[in-house]
This record gives C-alpha cells, sequence and structure tokens, in this order.
C-alpha cells in the first residue's frame, strides 16, 4: 500500500510540474506536440486537441510535456527555439512555480482539515488528540540517561508527591520543579508502543534559574486544530514561505557538502525513505499528514529543480540565459553533451541515496 500511495503522490507532483509547462508553452504560442500521463513506451491514445496529443504511457512514475522544437533545431516560428528567450525562460520556470503552488494548496487543504502540529496554550483546549512531546533532549541531563527521545509523547508523571495528568508544557514544568529531586516514573508512548521511565530532576539544568530542578527536555503540546478558510489561506501563506526557506537552506547546505565532501548522508532519503514516509503517514495521521508530506515533497521537487545543473529546469534557464548574453544559441551538441554529464550526475546521486534508503531498512 505504501509504494501504491508513493506512485499516487509522485504522478500527481510531476504532473503540476508539467501542467505549469504545458499552459505557459501554449499562452506564449508554442505548439505543444504531446501531453503524456507516465512515460514511455505508449499504452494508449486519449485523444487530440489541436496539436496536441493526450497519451497514457506504461510506466506509471510522472508525466511529460513534448514541446515542438525545445532541444534546438527547428526554426518554425512556433518552436520552443524560436520563441522570444523570456517567453522560454517563463515556460522553464512555469514547472517550478505551480509545484511552489500546489505546495501552497496541499498546506491550506492541510490547515482546513487539521494535522499535527505545535500548538499555542490558547490552541490547547479546542485542539483534537493532544499531546505533550519531547522536543529536544538535552546531552548528559537526567532525561538524556534515563533514555527519553525526541518524539516520546508523555501520558502521565507521578512521584511520591502525587500524579500529573495534563498536556501543557507549563504543568510538567511545575510537577517537575515541584518534585524536590524524587524519583519521577514517567508512562511515555513511542512508535505505538508504551514505555516506563524514571529519572531523578537535578538543580542547574536550566541556566536561568539554577535552583529549579530540571529532567532537562524541552517539551511542547501537539494536536489538532482546523482552520476555517479563510484562517487556512492566510497561514498557508506564511506556512509554505518558511518550508520554502527551510528547504533552499537545507539544499544549500547539502550541495555544498557534496562539493566539499562533507555531505551527511544520513539526514538524506531517496525513493524508498519516501516511500516509507509517505505511507507511515497516511497511515498514522490520515489525509492531514499525506497532504503535509506532498506538501513538502512538492517543495524539494521545485527547489531541485532550480539548481543550475544541465538535465534540470534549472540547467536548461541558465542555457537560456547564456544565450540571451552572448546572442546566439548554444550548440546543440555542447548542450547535449552538458546535459548527459549532468544526467549521469543526478543518476549516481539517485543510486547513492537509494542504496543508503536500503542499508538503513536491512540494517535496521
Amino acid at each position: 500500500m505504501s509504494i501504491l500511495i508513493f506512485i499516487v503522490v509522485i504522478v500527481a507532483l510531476i504532473v503540476v510540474h508539467e501542467i505549469g509547462h504545458f499552459i505557459v508553452a501554449k499562452l506564449s504560442g508554442m505548439r505543444v506536440d504531446e501531453f503524456g500521463l507516465g512515460y514511455p513506451p505508449r499504452a494508449a491514445t486519449l485523444g487530440k486537441v489541436g496539436d496536441t496529443l493526450y497519451t497514457l504511457n506504461w510506466l506509471p512514475f510522472g508525466g511529460f510535456v513534448k514541446i515542438f522544437g525545445e532541444n534546438g533545431g527547428e526554426g518554425e516560428a512556433r518552436s520552443f527555439s524560436s520563441r522570444p528567450r523570456i517567453l522560454q525562460a517563463a515556460v522553464l520556470v512555469a514547472g517550478i512555480a505551480m509545484n511552489l503552488l500546489f505546495a501552497y494548496v496541499l498546506i491550506t487543504a492541510t490547515l482546513i482539515v487539521g494535522a499535527p502540529r505545535s500548538l499555542s496554550e490558547n490552541e490547547i483546549a479546542t485542539a483534537q488528540h493532544p499531546e505533550l512531546i519531547v522536543a529536544n533532549v538535552l546531552p548528559g541531563t537526567p532525561a538524556a540517561l534515563a533514555g527519553l527521545l525526541p518524539g516520546d509523547a508523555i501520558i502521565s508523571a507521578k512521584d511520591s508527591g502525587g500524579e500529573w495528568h495534563a498536556v501543557d508544557p507549563e504543568s510538567f514544568s511545575a510537577f517537575v520543579s515541584g518534585s524536590g529531586g524524587s524519583v519521577i516514573t514517567l508512562d511515555v508512548q513511542r512508535g505505538g508502543e508504551e514505555k516506563v521511565i524514571t529519572a531523578t530532576p537535578v538543580a542547574a539544568v536550566a541556566a536561568t534559574d539554577p535552583s529549579r530542578y530540571a529532567l532537562g527536555v524541552e517539551v511542547l503540546t501537539v494536536g489538532v486544530v482546523p482552520l476555517s478558510f479563510g484562517s487556512a489561506i492566510v497561514k498557508g501563506a506564511s506556512v509554505t514561505w518558511n518550508m520554502i526557506y527551510a528547504t533552499a537552506v537545507g539544499l544549500w547546505h547539502f550541495f555544498y557538502g557534496i562539493f566539499t565532501l562533507s555531505a551527511d548522508l544520513s539526514q538524506v532519503s531517496g525513493p524508498v525513505g519516501i516511500a516509507g514516509v509517505v505511507g507511515t503517514a497516511a497511515a498514522a495521521e490520515g489525509i492531514g499528514g499525506l497532504l503535509s508530506i506532498m506538501a513538502i515533497i512538492s517543495i524539494n521537487l521545485a527547489l531541485i529543480n532550480l539548481i543550475p545543473v544541465p538535465a534540470l529546469d534549472g540547467g536548461r534557464l541558465l542555457f537560456v540565459l547564456i544565450e540571451s548574453v552572448i546572442r546566439r544559441p548554444i550548440k546543440p551538441s555542447i548542450a547535449h553533451a552538458m546535459n548527459g554529464v549532468g544526467f549521469v550526475f543526478l543518476i549516481l546521486l539517485m543510486l547513492v541515496v537509494t542504496a543508503h534508503d536500503i542499508f538503513k531498512i536491512v540494517l535496521g
């Protein structure tokens, strides 16, 4: 089921990307010869509208748009290579823009449907399924020594003086501080399993209040609070922007690490890892979780395509910019050679991260 959901997600994201190219190419007066769902060989012809043939293909991993003259060489006025370079650039950027717009739509839908997220104090009372989640564990503290991990949900706690049953960080911190250093027993849920963890708070963990007893954890309340349509539209814009910024920074550090031989592949997932994440999100968090993961993948797909590597939209956009400066087309032989090198680089990178995904599964 995870693989099926993954295929549907990837097809949707790639088709959205190609629709961007398709719409702007049509608006720019370019001749679009084919819009295909899936990749060849062709399984069926769905029909023809104007110059465009709509097809269904056997390899169900995306889609494509075939624009007349996109590889150069054709001199007809409606070919990609014959249109003004500003229009060529617009067609290339359109796929990226569509993925970002689609991510915004998905995030807005997620906020309307409701998906687990960090809650403010005012939202806790109206939230669905609120939980107190461990966000961070400070090294060398009682929490770390006891085995608490980020992502653990603290269900309840008790010491010699009483018990704690709530979901807000303030009351939990007050309970720990009020223990006076006595042993605290925590009921924790981790990965669907309940665990009992004991820890002894100590003073001087928090530099801002050395006299207060603490375990050394940062906790936050996570729950589901669906937003109204209007609120979701506004909130969705800010959430989307923050996700785009965070993704861009992460990709910058990753590719910088590749070229400086310092990349940490342990934090990277390929198709196998993404398929697992998509399946887990759909099973554990429902439609809201699945839409969130789709939005994240859509943003990654957009920004990766913007990288100026031959064989990506960003590489083709770079060619267009170079041609606008030198005022003549790049020789097709040079463009094909550079695209080939870029394609080989991307395939090698995909093989490395896929092998890494498999090793993580095999080795647990």
